[in-house]
């Protein structure tokens, strides 16, 4: 994106915030990002980068872009990947919903809502937990093993797969285009030649599988997402080929790349502070409760961007129509300002319903809240169930654990780690 051009100035960054600006959005910020935002949230409640891109720190701001349609997302694309043009974006980048507003987004959103409502979602707990406990148990029996490599993926990956109908042999493959796509939606300019060349292979890739996989169900359907996605034009909603593909592959992605990473930096956080564990297994409702607080935490996504439908103004700041904004969700779910003692882990924090706590921004806000949040939450309810009851003790078998070089949607890249039965 072009330096934004505004009508009232921006501060020029301080050697302090042009540091953890730097910091924040490079490769050394991965395995903590939080120290930086607080560098630049308690220095001023918006800063600009040296590209131009306004970044709002605050929690108050950030949750007031995005609950609003006064600010789209449907400029992402064009603020975070210049590389792709509009012609060729729709096979580089099949984000579908994720990028519109209404009415498309509308439209499309509701065709798989149908399949992530309470109902469905809670007709889905049997399975996950038949699931969870098969892999305590492969983790039970290796003592010592790769909490990423043998829950934190296999768990929402393998429940994605069956609920959008994936067959089984294709799950290492999906899992490598999903991690090659998730990559790229940080920016062009700071990814690596190769990161760009996986995206689009990856793009490709799914486009072409789920093409295939859509002709079988249209010949036999099953019961499954692409069943129901594939017969929508016969009970007289618009769909095209191209929004079809998207959707199945934006609800195939967000259905497992973040949760997995929310299964593993939320269990470190909690391996870093077992009184918590300890607390959940004192009183076992908190599982219930602790998934927010673990995502207030440490959000799978980090950041995300939002653009002015109409002049408006926020943070002291006024924003023309089409001037685009960065919302920092990492800083905004730490700010003393919405939550006492931010960077402690609480597992009640969201449990007290006469003393709510604030809405983390990590499912987002708005018409673009989360549309899997419940199964997310979910997965990790019963996971948390699973390994209270079975283990006795879990921990990490490394201080530093090495995180993917993702900004945008991070997570770990390995986790070792021991455990003992209970």
């Amino acid at each position: 994106m072009d330096p934004a051009q505004s009508n009232t100035a921006v501060a020029e960054p301080d050697s302090a915030v042009a540091a953890a600006l730097a910091r924040l959005l490079g490769p050394e910020g991965r395995p903590d990002p939080y120290a930086a935002a607080a560098v630049l949230r308690e220095a001023g409640p918006l800063h600009q980068t040296p590209i131009g891109h306004h970044v709002l720190t605050r929690y108050e701001d950030c949750a007031a872009v995005l609950s609003t349609t006064a600010w789209s997302h449907a400029e992402e694309a064009g603020m975070m990947h210049p590389t792709v043009s509009p012609e060729n974006a729709p096979e580089e980048l099949p984000t579908s919903f994720l990028w519109m507003e209404p009415p498309d987004h509308t439209r499309l959103r509701n065709l798989v809502t149908k399949g992530f409502t309470p109902r469905m979602v809670t007709r889905l707990r049997p399975r996950i937990t038949e699931l969870t406990e098969q892999l305590v148990d492969n983790a039970l029996a290796a003592g010592e093993f790769d909490l990423v490599e043998t829950i934190a993926y296999p768990l929402p990956l393998i429940i994605a797969c069956e609920l959008i109908g994936v067959p089984s042999e294709a799950y290492e493959q999906v899992h490598r285009w999903s991690q090659d796509l998730a990559r790229g939606f940080d920016h062009d300019y700071t990814l690596p030649p190769e990161a760009l060349t996986a995206r689009s292979a990856a793009s490709r890739g799914f486009m072409g599988y789920f093409r295939e996989l859509l002709n079988e169900r249209r010949a036999r359907p099953a019961d499954d997402l692409l069943s129901a996605l594939s017969l929508v034009e016969d009970r007289g909603d618009v769909l095209t080929e191209q929004e079809l593909l998207a959707t199945c592959i934006t609800t195939f992605v967000a259905g497992h790349e973040t949760t997995a990473n929310l299964v593993g930096t939320g269990l470190l956080q909690l391996m870093r502070n077992p009184d918590q564990f300890e607390r959940m297994r004192a009183q076992p409702g908190l599982t219930e409760y602790a998934p927010d607080e673990l995502l207030r935490l440490e959000p799978s996504v980090q950041i995300t961007t939002r653009a002015a439908t109409r002049p408006i103004e926020v943070a002291g700041h006024r924003f023309e129509t089409g001037e685009g904004v960065v919302v920092l969700i990492n800083s905004a779910n730490r700010d003393p300002r919405a939550y006492a003692d931010p960077d402690r882990v609480d597992v009640a924090r969201y449990a007290d319903p006469h003393h709510p706590a604030k809405k983390h921004l990590g499912f987002s806000l708005g018409i673009h809240y989360c549309l899997g949040a419940p199964l997310a939450l979910l997965e990790m309810e019963i996971l948390l169930d699973v390994l209270l009851r079975r283990a006795r003790t879990l921990e990490p078998l490394t201080e530093n654990p090495p995180y993917k070089p993702n900004v945008v949607i991070r997570g770990l890249e390995a986790l070792p780690v021991r455990i003992t039965p209970a």
